[in-house]
């Protein structure tokens, strides 16, 4: 089955501002674009007021996997396996799941820092995901 959006001619910078608006929608009170070296937006950090602070949050999108698993895949047309597709699918993606997430965070069912929790940023400056792959040890239990 091919990637979900794979086919997306919209931009990149058309689909973050769609998720820049849902974000403000959402409580979002900044947003940052976050370019590489090649002038590409490869995350959006943003703040939300939770219990009366600015947590800080950062969502990356990397368009490397994405041409990767285009690329293998034989029902994706050659002409779409680039990188400016594979960078327009992964904002895509990412719109989607924040979309879902937004919806689930609609009903009441979670509240902001549960669905984001993994991308929040940490003193040092890293997510808790990042913090996560540098040490696991120091931010779970064992779970008994």
């Amino acid at each position: 089955m091919p990637l979900l959006n794979y086919t997306t001619q919209v931009s990149a910078d058309k689909t973050v501002a769609e998720i820049q608006k849902c974000l403000a929608e959402h409580g979002a009170n900044a947003i940052l674009n976050q370019y590489d070296t090649e002038g590409y937006i490869v995350a959006l950090s943003f703040k939300i007021k939770i219990r009366e602070k600015n947590i800080g949050f950062k969502l990356p999108s990397d368009w490397r996997p994405v041409l990767k698993i285009m690329e293998e895949d034989p029902k994706t047309p050659q002409r779409l396996c680039n990188q400016e597709q594979a960078l327009r699918v992964s904002w895509r993606i990412v719109k989607r799941w924040i979309e879902a997430q937004m919806a689930i965070l609609d009903t009441k069912m979670v509240k902001m820092e549960q669905v984001f929790l993994p991308y929040a940023i940490t003193r040092s400056g890293k997510t808790i995901s990042e913090e996560f792959d540098t040490n696991s040890n120091r931010l779970l239990g064992s779970g008994e």
